[in-house]
């Protein structure tokens, strides 16, 4: 399984790109970067996507997804929770604000929403896909993504402490996990449903007492004014659980043999 981060912070400027994953060049989770990480024709290789949540930086991207591929006459699946699904029909591909790629009165929609129901498997092209929810906005879902060669990761999507109410629905060998700020912002963390690399500590040591194993855990949805800061703490944490935290970058790739 190749897994290519498009965008790995939470912002977007001239360097950084709003969370977006690639997985073998066909199926997407996330949108924040998933145009402006892609070419057109890239984009036109795609045959999924799935969203974790309604918030902007996640769902940006569909409707520029939508005209590129619409040009070409393609269209993709869009995997979601009713209440994504809602969102981007209410204020994004509403006939005002871009046209309604989820209809069309001649031919098969551009974009065709399918839903997601969490813990439930379900069977997208070639992979099994697993929502699960997470401690974030209201439905908010990560997803576990595996191959038939049985090669599993978890994106956690955007998410707060208690992650580890996931733990026995995963066992993933790659863990791709959101660290928005460092310590310092704990009580933000907190109220707003993300983690910090202290926070993150906690959750990986009940991994660890549960499975037994730590994965391969790379982090994502950084805020890139703190970044510094982040890598330094999730050093000491790495330390103190004698294994190895990346920070993702946007072009990074990865590989699970």
């Amino acid at each position: 399984m190749n897994i290519r981060i498009l965008g790995a912070h939470n912002v977007e400027s001239k360097r950084t790109r709003c969370v977006s994953l690639l997985i073998d060049d066909t199926l997407a989770i996330d949108a924040g970067g998933l145009t402006s990480g892609l070419s057109v024709l890239e984009q036109n290789s795609l045959k999924a996507a799935l969203l974790t949540h309604q918030h902007y930086d996640h769902i940006r991207d569909i409707p520029t997804l939508a005209l590129n591929l619409s040009i070409n006459g393609n269209g993709i699946n869009v995997y979601a929770t009713p209440s994504a699904c809602k969102a981007i029909e209410t204020h994004l591909l509403n006939g005002t604000l871009y046209p309604k790629f989820q209809e069309s009165a001649e031919a098969k929609p551009v974009i065709n929403f399918k839903f997601v129901e969490p813990y439930k498997r379900q069977k997208i092209k070639a992979y099994e896909i697993l929502a699960i929810p997470v401690r974030h906005a209201d439905s908010t879902v990560g997803y576990q993504v595996s191959n038939g060669a049985g090669k599993t990761l978890f994106y956690t999507a955007d998410t707060g402490p208690g992650l580890s109410d996931c733990w026995p629905y995963v066992s993933p060998q790659l863990l791709v996990v959101d660290v928005t700020v460092p310590n310092r912002f704990e009580e933000f963390a907190r109220k707003t449903g993300h983690l910090t690399p202290a926070l993150l500590y906690n959750e990986l040591v009940k991994f660890q007492e549960l499975k037994g194993y730590l994965p391969q855990v790379v982090t994502v949805h950084m805020n890139p004014a703190l970044e510094r800061e982040i890598r330094e703490e999730l050093g000491v944490i790495a330390g103190a659980l004698g294994g190895e935290i990346t920070l993702a970058h946007e072009g990074m790739r990865l590989h699970l043999k």
